[in-house]
C-alpha cells in the first residue's frame, strides 16, 4: 500500500506543477511577454515560425535573480 500512497503524491505534485504552469503561459500572454521587440516572427502561407528569444532572455535573467535571493535568504537560517 506504501507504494500506491507515494504514486499518488508524485501524480498530485506533477498535476499542480502542469496547473501553475498552465497559469504561468496565460499571465505571460496578459502581460504581452512572448510579443517583445527583437522575438522572432517568421510567417509563410502555411507555416509560421516563432522563436521567442527576448522573452526567454528576460525571463531567465528574472529567474536567477529570484532564485539567487531566495538561496542567499534559505543559507541565512
Amino acid at each position: 500500500m506504501g507504494s500506491l500512497e507515494s504514486i499518488g503524491k508524485i501524480l498530485l505534485v506533477t498535476g499542480a506543477l502542469i496547473a501553475a504552469g498552465g497559469l504561468a503561459f496565460i499571465l505571460f500572454s496578459r502581460l504581452g511577454l512572448g510579443k517583445l521587440p527583437g522575438d522572432i516572427v517568421v510567417r509563410r502561407e502555411n507555416f509560421v515560425f516563432y522563436f521567442p528569444i527576448v522573452t526567454t532572455l528576460l525571463i531567465s535573467i528574472v529567474l536567477t535573480v529570484v532564485l539567487n535571493i531566495i538561496g542567499r535568504l534559505l543559507r541565512m537560517k
